[in-house]
């Protein structure tokens, strides 16, 4: 890389962290799949949600389970480090018949997660009748009509909805999990291992 070029990349990141700083927290959902990954990132701004960005982890390019889980810790950390979230919500996997299918989507989750962990980023799980729930009021809810409410809460143009609902579905996390978080608080846990070290330094050895 040239002295201009890597001059040119480190000032365009300059302007990115300073229009991050902007807002008074960043929260990334994850909508975890074995074949496409949502991710969504919202940003608090006076207490106000906004849409940042969204847009989707395509993995099916990948014949081994393997490499695709290879494929989402590198993608989800480099979308951390892009947009440097405080909290992560992410869906938790829905129950189904086939275990095997299973087994794939709680690793990709796992992955998407140990990938938070190793940036410091907090973790909120979240069923999906919940998100559903606290975004459309109806736990049984569609993907599209999840993608719409967000659609007219968040205020995005039509435009600016993807076609894959994933994406949709991530965002929707990341908003359920603001929601809940205003809630009064009743004895959280701590909120990621450097905060449990913090608070309890004579049980770390």
């Amino acid at each position: 890389m040239s002295d201009l070029s890597a001059a040119s990349q480190a000032a365009s990141e300059r302007c990115r962290n300073e229009a991050l700083r902007e807002w008074e927290r960043i929260i990334i959902g994850i909508d975890p799949g074995t074949n496409v990954m949502g991710y969504g990132i919202l940003g608090v701004r006076r207490g106000k949600p906004s849409m940042i960005a969204m847009g989707v982890i395509k993995l099916n390019k990948f014949d081994s389970h393997y490499l695709r889980l290879g494929h989402i810790f590198r993608r989800v950390t480099g979308i951390i480090e892009q947009y440097l979230p405080d909290e992560m919500a992410i869906e938790a996997p829905f129950f189904g018949k086939n275990v095997q299918s299973m087994l794939k989507l709680g690793r990709a989750q796992g992955v998407a997660m140990a990938a938070a962990i190793s940036r410091d980023v907090c973790i909120t799980e979240y069923e999906p009748r919940l998100i559903k729930m606290a975004i459309t009021g109806n736990g049984a809810a569609s993907k599209e009509q999840v993608q719409e409410m967000l659609r007219r809460i968040l205020d995005i143009s039509r435009e600016s909805i993807l076609p894959e609902l994933d994406a949709t579905d991530a965002l929707a996390a990341a908003l359920c999990h603001f929601y809940e978080s205003k809630k009064p608080a009743i004895a959280r846990g701590p909120k990621s291992w450097k905060d449990f070290i913090a608070k309890n330094p004579d049980r770390v050895r």
